[in-house]
């Protein structure tokens, strides 16, 4: 069997459910697309976005004689009824487990030690969320899948309910193919966003995003009353654009790994809980979770907001 064939076995078995290979070169035509986003504003106050783009364009600076991205993706669906409890905050399908940066990051070493047992003398970089990199870019070049008008990566096996893990190495591995774009003329995430935080195909701008100001927004930052008064109790992430793709529906399969499985099967919180809670419970409430990326400042911060709405 081609060792190719060997590492994707082992992918598999680790519980990946896809990985795809691209060949190295620097994102001429993705750059031009992702400094057009950021002079347009729409990273937001996100401005860690807005640094090493030399890298994201060229990851040859991040590993010297870099010839392969390997591209992994791993489902986090499951078919989880959110109510319409107003005293309940909704919480996106990624965070409901463990933390996906800890678990995938693991799995990734794992399966890089399986490649080291064909090339010791190899290197490579592992990556989860946590780089300079342009991970979606990758995703559609290495045939995982296509990129949807939602601006997330749509895999033919299991739609875009997945984690994109990176690792960069200087071994020469055969690209995959490129997966041609199946959204067609549907536009139905475009229509659902409830914020219109989809400005056009592929361009999210994060100022109208929920999810951006329910995780990535500074706890100093007031939620605009529009964003509050649109927003349908989603107190961490949101959901919408995925859940309403017709491609979703009729592709999303059950969860593999465990460790993505819902915490004490819950996919809501009471607000008057987080409004109440001290740090040390945040900190015991939220260990090990991916939901700790929002401060417990802004969790509450969040809470208000879903409360003062229901209040007018």
């Amino acid at each position: 069997m081609p060792i190719k064939e060997i590492i994707k076995a082992k992918a598999y078995e680790l519980g990946f459910s896809d990985i795809g290979f691209a060949n190295f070169e620097v994102l001429d035509y993705e750059i031009e697309k992702y400094k057009e986003w950021l002079a347009n504003k729409y990273n937001a106050s996100m401005e860690y976005l807005e640094r090493n783009v030399d890298k994201r364009y060229d990851i040859s600076l991040l590993l010297d004689n870099a010839k392969t991205v390997i591209v992994t993706a791993t489902n986090y669906f499951q078919e989880k009824q959110y109510s319409n409890d107003d005293k309940k905050g909704k919480i996106a399908r990624y965070a409901l487990g463990d933390d996906y940066h800890t678990v995938i990051k693991n799995l990734q070493k794992e399966l890089i030690n399986q490649i080291k047992q064909y090339y010791p003398k190899a290197n490579f970089l592992n990556y989860i969320d946590t780089g300079p990199i342009l991970e979606r870019q990758w995703a559609v070049r290495s045939g995982v899948g296509w990129q949807g008008k939602n601006g997330n990566v749509i895999s033919k096996k299991i739609g875009s309910w997945f984690f994109i893990g990176i690792i960069i190495t200087d071994i020469e591995f055969e690209p995959g193919k490129r997966m041609r774009d199946y959204c067609g003329t549907c536009t139905k995430c475009i229509e659902e966003c409830p914020t219109d935080a989809i400005v056009s195909p592929k361009v999210v701008d994060a100022n109208k995003c929920i999810s951006y100001w329910t995780i990535e927004a500074k706890p100093d930052l007031k939620i605009p009353d529009e964003i509050t008064e649109a927003n349908p109790n989603w107190m961490f992430g949101c959901d919408i654009c995925q859940e309403v793709c017709p491609w979703n529906k009729k592709h999303e399969q059950a969860i593999i790994l465990k460790d993505f499985l819902a915490r004490n099967n819950e996919n809501e919180i009471d607000l008057k809980e987080i409004l109440n809670m001290t740090k040390e419970d945040y900190a015991i409430r939220f260990k090990n979770s991916a939901i700790k990326r929002a401060k417990l400042e802004s969790l509450q911060r969040n809470a208000n907001s879903i409360l003062k709405k229901k209040i007018k």
